[in-house]
């Protein structure tokens, strides 16, 4: 009996130790006030979005403190909105579409991955979804759906092409009022105990940074590791680069 209360306690005890966060900060790149993003702890994952007035910069600083980089790219969505520069539409011959992300890349240094600012409407397509991934897969990338809409194409066309990928689980602010930042937070918490792994998505925003700067340190009161985004993905590319150029994942 007593053997089995001692096993039954180290099953949950390394349950509980197992559990991870992956945190992906994104929307980062067009105010001064994102710099803020580098006052926290280098595990969490930053996705900068291309041409910005600040992206190349903060993407350099953040890789310099030990930061995962990624690249937050605009895609069409349903409601019209506009892009901004960098964006991805249905209008798009693959010839465009794949320079358009090569272009990207190349203003984003040190971007090992990707996930979407909006794409409600092109996530759901699968043609472009598969320009994107064979692109990811040249480069040796992987990708995050936003889950910007429950009809998301996108994961499916990875596992088809080969590309390792992920979901957000939970977006951590879109309520920026304390009470919203802290049940959005408990969430995340409940969700990483009873599933063992979570990506969320939160964005540089004042109230978020602070109460991140306040309470991170609950994940690892609550036995809960706050990782890189690609820790949490379920295998890597073994397709060696084609060129000198070409970003692996270590």
């Amino acid at each position: 009996m007593r053997l089995f209360f001692f096993l039954a306690i180290l099953i949950f005890t390394t349950s509980v130790q197992a559990s991870k966060v992956a945190l992906i900060i994104d929307d980062i790149g067009y105010r001064q006030t994102d710099e803020a993003v580098l006052s926290l702890p280098n595990k969490i994952t930053l996705s900068v979005l291309p041409h910005t007035p600040l992206g190349e910069t903060l993407a350099k600083n953040g890789h310099q403190q030990g930061h995962e980089i990624m690249l937050h790219i605009p895609m069409q969505a349903l409601n019209g909105k506009k892009l901004g520069p960098g964006g991805l539409t249905n209008q798009m011959s693959e010839y465009e579409f794949k320079q358009q992300i090569d272009a990207a890349f190349n203003s984003i240094p040190y971007a090992v991955g990707v996930n979407n600012h909006m794409g409600s409407l092109l996530t759901q397509l699968d043609e472009p979804m598969q320009w994107l991934m064979e692109n990811l897969k040249h480069r040796q990338g992987y990708f995050i759906d936003s889950v910007t809409t429950r009809y998301t194409r996108a994961g499916a066309k990875a596992d088809h092409i080969g590309i390792p990928t992920l979901r957000r689980q939970v977006f951590l602010d879109n309520d920026t009022s304390k009470a919203g930042l802290e049940r959005q937070f408990n969430h995340l918490i409940s969700l990483a105990h009873h599933q063992g792994q979570v990506v969320a998505i939160a964005h540089p925003y004042p109230e978020t940074i602070e109460f991140l700067q306040n309470n991170l340190s609950r994940l690892k009161e609550n036995g809960i590791h706050l990782v890189n985004a690609s820790e949490l993905l379920p295998y890597r590319i073994a397709q060696q680069p084609t060129n000198s150029a070409t970003t692996r994942l270590k």
